[in-house]
């Protein structure tokens, strides 16, 4: 069972810092997600018709010209509305967790794909209001030994991250 080792950060720069650094640490992209709130309205700028695609593909567009440097290569950058919380845009693993293990759950949301990772359900719901009401970012790395762990946390640590936390994860993440 792998271990997501997770934090909250103020700005875009302080995610790109820590990103960079994990990349630099050897870290997969694809074992890192971001989820951050969509405060540029990218999801507004969608065309008015009856198809969503349109919408979806100038939400895709805008998220990817916002995450430059070391943000620009991680996988499956896009953009999704959470119910209660509106529009984020997520890139990694996360992505799936959001999109399939929140949907229909007993704990919506944002909350919802944190527990469907291995989250106990009162410290995703912290993050989660953390997320909504301080308009944080959230961070997470996939890591495999505890040696890896303990090179996330420093490089959180380091670089001023919040509310950094390590989770076991549920078999739904594979490498």
């Amino acid at each position: 069972m792998s271990i997501a080792v997770v934090c909250l950060v103020n700005d875009l720069m302080q995610a790109d810092s820590i990103v960079g650094s994990l990349k630099s640490a050897g870290f997969r992209s694809a074992d890192i997600s971001l989820l951050m709130p969509d405060t540029a309205g990218f999801r507004d700028a969608g065309y008015e018709k009856h198809s969503k695609a349109p919408e979806g593909a100038s939400a895709g567009a805008g998220a990817g010209m916002l995450l430059g440097g070391a943000l620009g290569w991680l996988a499956g950058v896009g953009a999704l509305a959470l119910p209660g919380l509106g529009a984020f845009i997520a890139a990694g693993p996360i992505m799936a967790a959001l999109s399939g293990a929140a949907v229909g759950g007993a704990v919506g949301g944002l909350s919802g794909g944190l527990v469907g990772l291995g989250m106990p359900e009162i410290e995703a719901k912290q993050y989660e209001g953390k997320m909504k009401e301080l308009n944080r970012i959230f961070i997470s790395v996939h890591t495999e030994n505890k040696d890896e762990v303990k090179a996330a946390e420093k490089i959180f640590k380091d670089l001023g991250a919040k509310d950094i936390n390590a989770i076991h994860e549920e078999k739904a993440h594979t490498r």
